[in-house]
This record gives C-alpha cells, structure tokens and sequence, in this order.
C-alpha cells in the first residue's frame, strides 16, 4: 500500500486538481476541484495506515518484511512511493488541457485505483486496515461515475463544430454532410 504509486491517491489529487485550470465549464471544474480536495484526504488516510502499521515495528520486522530499504531512507516517515519502492514522479498522471481527453483518463485512473484497492483488500486480513479500504474503493467507483456524469455534461455542451471527433483545424469537411 503506497500513496505515491502510479494508481495512487496523490497522483489523483494533482491529476484532478490541474486539469480544473483548463476545464471550460464550470460544473466540471467544480467537480475536479471536490474530487481532487478528497483525494487530498485520501493521502492522509492511506498514510495514517502506514504509519500505524509501521512505528513499532523491530528491526527484526523491518528485515523480515522487507522494509529495510525504504527504512534505510526514510526510517518510518511517510514517503510517496509506489507500492514496488519507486518514488513519486509527475510522469504517473496526466493533465492534457482537453477537457474530453482528461476525462477519459480520470475514468480509467479510478478504475485502476479501484483495482488496485482490489489486490489490497487480497492482502490485507487486519479489519481496522480493511474497513478503510473498502470505504477508499468504493469512493473510486463513485469517482469514475461522477466523472461519466462530467462527460456526458461535457458532450452535451460541445457543439458540432467543437466536438472531439470533428474538429474544422484539422477538417475542411467536419460538420458537413
């Protein structure tokens, strides 16, 4: 469990909170807002996990679990990385400045964050850790619906001539039939 992976919750944060800038309409700009503030919240509850799971740990567990390389660099602070030991990269989310391509990829980055609360929740017997997991997952599923919601809003209000398919800089013939 790490906050700074690919599928991560801080990922998601940045994700959301930079595609608001150039987002054209005003609902969905809201909606990226709200949803990147709660990602913000979901960073502290994935790392209030791993502290707790962590601070009394012995040496002996450290090594045994293989905890002792990020020990060695972090002792038991809270680090972003991914769940394999990489550190945080920008290179884990995208931001397009499209307002249809940003939320194609938030859909799919929620579906992977949900997956990924899915192997968790394989790993983990301890019910104080699963219970807020299960209550992450299933925010990644109300997510991934909201920003269905913000398509569909989205499409609604693009018109022919400014449609993602059918853009005129690119095609004399868009629009016409």
């Amino acid at each position: 469990m790490a906050s700074g992976g690919p599928d991560g919750e801080l990922a998601a944060a940045l994700r959301y909170l930079d595609q608001r800038y150039a987002t054209p309409y005003a609902e969905v700009k809201g909606l990226l807002t709200d949803i990147g503030t709660e990602e913000l919240a979901h960073v502290e509850m994935i790392s209030a996990i791993l502290y707790q799971l962590t601070k009394d740990l012995t040496i002996d567990e450290i090594k045994a679990s293989g905890f002792d390389t990020y020990f060695v660099d972090h002792t038991t602070g809270i680090y972003p990385v991914a769940a394999s030991g990489a550190p945080f990269t920008a290179t884990y989310f995208q931001s397009k400045g499209d307002i249809i391509t940003d939320l194609h990829e938030n859909m799919a980055a929620e579906q992977k964050a949900r997956t990924t609360y899915d192997n968790l929740l394989r790993l983990a017997d301890d019910p104080d850790v699963r219970d807020p997991l299960r209550f992450l997952r299933q925010r990644e599923i109300v997510h991934f619906q909201r920003f269905g919601e913000a398509l569909r809003i989205t499409q609604d209000k693009l018109n022919s001539k400014n449609f993602y398919a059918c853009n005129p800089s690119f095609d004399k013939n868009c629009g016409k039939k």
